[in-house]
Parts: structure tokens; C-alpha cells; sequence
């Protein structure tokens, strides 16, 4: 007897056990939930029983049934900001979720300057500082996973496991550009602030958009409809992928002039490439020629094997490639790596070392912006044999340009490991999120869309109102401008950059609650990650607090309205003057072109008056446009009396790099 009641108490548990309510990472000890709100709540648990919340602040208690498949909501109704408080969450076993504050929400999403840490792969200004300083009990951090999916997913999962108190032992691997608006948005407002970060670095506006909305645009219905048909399990899509590649690189070699009998003429150690450009490894190839294009790059380095390597193993370590490439050993391909940001490191088989010359073939494609083996930080590149015997890499290459980007077959994305895939990042790492109350989002992202600017003029506002569809209101949107980066340029000219930051700014005037931080002031022109995010989030705080909160603050810089030609000058007319223009600098004002009929941009005489800017420039008689900080890094001074910069312009709709160009 018993024995008997003894195993129907342990019955008891267990199925109470399994009863016990699952939740979202949303939903956890710490969290921030929306103010004045009805906040939906949602998990698992076994299906057709009763969930009951109980929220502290008001004693209310919600009650939901879960359906067929144990899925469950309830929307609880929040107050004004404060706190903390308790939720208990039960369906017969409770679940109490602890230290809950009331407050304000952001979702915080891009590419690597929205996921650049405070302190870890990246470290901002005064890092260390910082980190000591970030004492924020009223500031909730969320950090999402990095994970792809073929499929939109309803879970995810998190930094630690859900909402972490802002502090000096949280923040270090926390976004730095979300912190930074964060903190401005506690300081200001006075209330809790719950920021989630889904970021991921190196990706495209197109796989943080649904592949519902994405076949709106002709040019992805193809790829949303390949990602529909991946397999979900890893193993089964990485053969799709293999036979997808073996299929492309057919066809692509065999548009290859120099691709006879199943090789290229170029891996023989005795091809005559003495007219071809010398290349500095590592490093970036400045040469205006190689500048102006995008496609198939081809870098070759011709090798001794001493006797001693013969039959040894070889790592081949390369450091980073801009942006994509296919690398040989003589005729084996060793190795293909997608994107300028990720390390080669590439195995040659022990079999294939023979003593004597050898050739080291790098078909690397270039997808806009700057090209080269760029190598590692502080390293060589070099070849290393088991026994540690290196032969450095490091010099001269030999390189010259192929087929442009226009004629080559688009390569298939990996589905398995590739960030960059349309929708995959919507799948994962948004839509697990979709529902969730929030106050409005911030976004840093571009660069990996810069060589399809054009595209973007409709992308961008394809994502901002596909969430806002999927969340079912129109929360504010504000935008970080791609930074300047780059080398700098003697005379005006055309730039990608340029061209997406007028995307996002047309994105900006276009849709209604939406905004741009313009920081065409201070980024480096070495590093695509600057440092200075404190003033990055300032100025994203500075447009939620003029646009969303109401307060009396300037939160753009000049921002060009019209113009009007006068006795050869151009005048032009600006918006956010606040109270009156000015010149960051005490110089001259910098960064203005002016161009007649014939469409070529010179550079001008620039004068504040009033709070318009007179153009001119005595080498264009008829002026009929002008160009403001038009480059990937302009040299420009124009300010308000607020000191924020003048946002980047022109006057002009004419046709630019990136028109027409729809393929990555």
C-alpha cells in the first residue's frame, strides 16, 4: 500500500511537472514591459488547459485557454512607468516572474555597427570607463541569439537566457549604439527602459524582411522562393547546397576564357603574368581602375616548396579576402569564404605538397567599395607546415580584374551557414519577437546594401512597414545614416555610399514616423566600425525625443528643402536651421560640388547667408546642380547651431552607380 501511494505521489509530480507553463525569453525575471498598454503575454503548455496572470500592480488576474497545439495569450493591461513588480503566470503550477519594471521598449536590429559590443570585438571610446560607469538598474538588456532559419520560428533564444539588469558586469557584450540611446532615454524621460538587440554583423536589409512582403519586389521572389524549399534539417540543405554549387561553378568556369580542358591557364606555375598589376598583401588595392569596378578579381603568388615541407600537411592562412573567394593550391580549390569580414584559414592536403613551384590563386569577387587580401590584424599572411615551417605570403601579388560583377551568375548562398540569405533572419531572430509591446525601433544598417543602393529606396521602406504590419501599429522607426568611411578623394565624384545614404533619407522623409541620426561627422575613414557610439545613440535618442516624447530639442542637422538659381550661383534653402547655420570648424565651408548641362561636378565656393548657402564656382558659367558631402568620406563642415551635421545631398535625380543593379 504503500508503495502504491508512493508512486502515485511521484505520478502526481511529474504530471504536474509537464503541466507547468513555458515561456518565451521575453517573458522572464527583469523584464520590461511597454507602458500604458495591452501587453500581450504568451507560451505553452499542455493543451485545453487554463492559464491564469496575476499582475501585482493592479491584483487583476487574465485567465486564456490553451488551443490544440498548447499555444496560449493573454493581454494584460500595463500602467504608466514604474515598478518593480511580480507576474505570476499558472496553469495549476506557478510561474512568478520577478523584478518586472514598467516602462519604455525599443527593438534595436542591423548589421555589425548595431552589434558592435561596448567592450568585445569592438570597444568604443573610453570603453573601460564606460563599462565602470553603466550602473543602470532602471536599463534591461535582451540580447537575441544569432541564428538563422528557412522558416519563420515562434522561439529563440538569448544572452543568458533572458532580461539582465543593465550593469558593469552586463553591458560589456551588450550593443553599444543601443545602450548609448538607452541611457539618453532614461536620463531624459525618467522612466525604465527595456532595449532588445537582434543584430547580426554583415547582413542585408533582405534577411530581416519577411519573405511574404519580400516577393513584393520581383528581383527576390526567386531566392524567398529557394529558401521556402530548403530542408529544415542542416544536413539535407548542405547537400542541396553542394549540388547548387557544383552546378554554378560549371557554368561560371566554363564563361572562362582561360578555363581549357577542366583548369585554369593561370594555375600553371609557368603562366606569364608579367602584365598583370602588382599588388600589395596585405592590403587594399588603391588604383582608381580597380576602384571603379566590382565583380571577379584575380590575385596570384607563386611559391618555393622547400624539400623539408614536401608531404606535410599545409594551413594556408589568408586573413580576410574583400569581399568573396574561391582559393586554389596549384589546380585544387582549397577553399570559399563569403564576406570581407571572415577569416581564410584553408587546409592543404599532405598529398598535394610536392616540392618545387607552386601557385597560390585567390578569384576572389569584389561586390562594391574597396578590394584586396586584407589579411589580419598584427599578422602575416603565410603558409605553415605541420612541423611549424612558414613561408610568408606577405608582398608583392600579382592581380588583375576579370568579369565584372553585371555578367556574372549570382552564386548560390549557403543556406546552412550564410547570414545573408533573404528572410532567414526575419524567421529567427524577428518574428519570435512579433507582438511583443514596444515603444519603436532603431536601426544601423546599409553597408552591406551600399553596391544596390537604388534598391533600397524600396527595401528599406518594404521592412520598416512589413514589421509594422506584422506588429499591428505604426511604431516609430528611427535610422542611423551610414557613417563616413574611406579613402578620400581629390576631386567629386561618384560613391555608393552616397547614393544608399540618400535611400535611407528618402526612407526618412517618406514614412511617417520615421527619423535619421546623420553621423557624416564622425566615422574613420580605416575602420568601418567607429568608435565614437556615444554620439550615434545620442542622436538617435535626440529624434525619439522630438518626435515620439514631445520635447523641445533639435534633433537634426540642416536638412536641404529646395534651391534656386541666381546670376550663376545656386542658393540653397534648408530645413532644421535651428538658429541659424554654421561651420563645425571655423573654416571655410567644405564638401560642396557645383555642375552644369554637361553633368560634371567641380568644386565651389560655398558662403553662408542667412540661413541659406550661396554655390559657385568660377568653371561653371550655367550652374543647374549641386552636391553636398557626395562621397564614401567626404571632408564637410556645414552644421546648425545645435552642431549636428548637415545631411548629405544633392539636387539632382540623375542616374547613379548602383541604378539597375539588383544582384548581391
Amino acid at each position: 500500500m504503500k508503495r502504491n501511494i508512493a508512486w502515485i505521489l511521484i505520478a502526481a509530480c511529474c504530471a504536474t511537472a509537464q503541466a507547468q507553463v513555458k515561456l518565451s525569453p521575453l517573458f522572464t525575471d527583469n523584464m520590461v514591459m511597454q507602458q500604458k498598454a495591452d501587453a500581450p503575454l504568451w507560451g505553452t503548455c499542455e493543451a485545453g488547459r487554463t492559464v491564469s496572470v496575476t499582475t501585482s500592480w493592479d491584483k487583476h488576474k487574465y485567465e486564456a485557454v490553451a488551443g490544440n497545439d498548447g499555444k496560449w495569450l493573454v493581454r494584460v493591461a500595463t500602467p504608466k512607468a514604474g515598478g518593480p513588480y511580480e507576474i505570476t503566470i499558472s496553469d495549476g503550477t506557478p510561474v512568478t516572474l520577478h523584478n518586472v519594471m514598467i516602462g519604455e521598449v525599443w527593438l534595436c536590429s542591423g548589421q555589425s555597427n548595431m552589434d558592435m559590443p561596448v567592450n568585445g570585438w569592438g570597444q568604443v571610446n573610453n570603453y573601460e570607463a564606460e563599462v565602470k560607469a553603466a550602473d543602470h538598474s532602471n536599463i534591461r538588456l535582451l540580447r537575441v541569439d544569432n541564428i538563422m532559419a528557412m522558416r519563420p520560428q515562434d522561439s529563440f533564444t538569448t544572452m543568458k537566457g533572458g532580461w539582465q539588469v543593465c550593469s558593469p558586469s552586463t553591458i560589456a557584450p551588450f550593443s553599444a549604439v543601443a545602450y548609448f540611446f538607452g541611457r539618453d532615454i532614461e536620463k531624459y524621460r525618467d522612466v525604465p527602459v527595456g532595449l532588445i538587440q537582434s543584430s547580426w554583423g554583415g547582413t542585408p536589409a533582405e534577411a530581416w524582411t519577411s519573405g511574404e512582403s519580400l516577393t513584393e519586389l520581383p528581383e527576390f521572389r526567386g531566392e524567398v522562393e529557394r529558401i521556402a524549399s530548403m530542408p529544415e534539417n542542416k544536413d539535407e540543405r548542405a547537400a542541396k547546397y553542394k549540388e547548387e554549387l557544383t552546378r554554378w561553378f560549371t557554368s561560371f568556369n566554363s564563361n572562362d576564357p582561360e578555363y581549357r580542358d577542366g583548369r585554369f591557364s593561370y594555375f600553371a606555375t609557368s603562366y606569364d603574368d608579367s602584365g598583370w598589376d602588382d599588388t600589395p598583401v596585405p592590403g587594399y588595392i588603391s588604383n582608381s581602375k580597380y576602384d571603379a569596378f566590382d565583380g571577379m578579381i584575380i590575385y596570384r603568388k607563386v611559391i618555393d616548396i622547400p624539400e623539408s615541407m614536401a608531404g606535410q600537411k599545409l594551413t594556408l592562412r589568408l586573413g580576410k579576402v574583400d569581399d568573396d573567394d574561391m582559393t586554389y593550391f596549384n589546380d585544387m580549390m582549397v577553399g570559399n569564404t563569403t564576406g570581407p569580414g571572415e577569416i581564410r584559414e584553408y587546409v592543404i592536403p599532405a598529398d598535394a605538397v610536392k616540392a618545387g613551384k607552386a601557385v597560390i590563386t585567390v578569384r576572389s569577387i569584389d561586390t562594391g567599395g574597396l578590394a584586396g587580401i586584407t589579411g589580419y590584424d598584427g599578422q602575416e599572411c603565410r603558409l605553415t607546415a605541420e612541423d611549424g615551417t612558414t613561408i610568408s605570403l606577405n608582398g608583392t601579388w600579382k592581380s588583375r580584374m576579370s568579369s565584372p560583377l553585371s555578367l556574372l551568375a549570382a552564386k548560390p548562398r549557403d543556406p546552412v551557414n550564410d547570414a545573408k540569405n533573404a528572410c532567414v533572419l526575419y524567421n529567427a531572430m524577428i518574428n519570435p519577437l512579433v507582438g511583443y509591446a514596444i515603444k519603436g525601433a532603431i536601426w544601423y544598417q546599409g553597408e552591406d546594401n551600399s553596391n544596390r543602393a537604388w534598391q533600397y529606396r524600396d527595401l528599406m521602406p518594404l521592412m520598416i512597414e512589413d514589421w509594422r504590419q506584422k506588429w499591428g501599429y505604426d511604431f516609430p522607426f528611427f535610422m542611423v545614416q551610414l557613417a563616413n568611411f574611406m579613402q578620400r578623394h581629390d576631386q567629386p565624384t561618384e560613391s555608393r555610399w552616397a547614393e544608399l545614404r540618400e535611400a535611407q533619407q528618402m526612407t526618412a522623409e517618406t514614412l511617417s514616423g520615421c527619423g535619421l541620426a546623420c553621423i557624416i561627422d564622425i566615422g574613420d575613414a580605416n575602420d568601418i566600425h567607429p568608435r565614437n557610439k556615444q554620439d550615434v545613440g545620442h542622436r538617435l535618442a535626440l529624434q525619439a525625443r522630438q518626435k515620439v516624447y514631445g520635447e523641445k530639442v533639435e534633433a537634426s542637422g540642416p536638412v536641404y528643402r529646395n534651391h534656386r538659381v541666381e546670376n550663376g550661383c545656386i542658393r540653397l534653402f534648408f530645413d532644421h536651421t535651428a538658429k541659424g547655420l554654421a561651420i563645425s570648424d571655423g573654416q571655410q565651408l567644405k564638401g560642396f560640388a557645383i555642375a552644369g548641362p554637361d553633368h560634371q561636378f567641380h568644386w565651389a565656393d560655398a558662403v553662408i547667408d542667412g540661413n541659406t548657402v550661396v554655390v559657385s564656382s568660377p568653371e561653371v558659367r550655367h550652374p543647374v546642380a549641386v552636391r553636398y558631402a557626395w562621397a564614401d568620406n567626404p571632408e564637410c563642415n556645414l552644421t546648425n547651431s545645435a552642431n549636428l551635421p548637415a545631411v548629405p545631398f544633392r539636387t539632382d535625380d540623375w542616374k547613379g552607380l548602383t541604378y539597375g543593379n539588383t544582384s548581391y
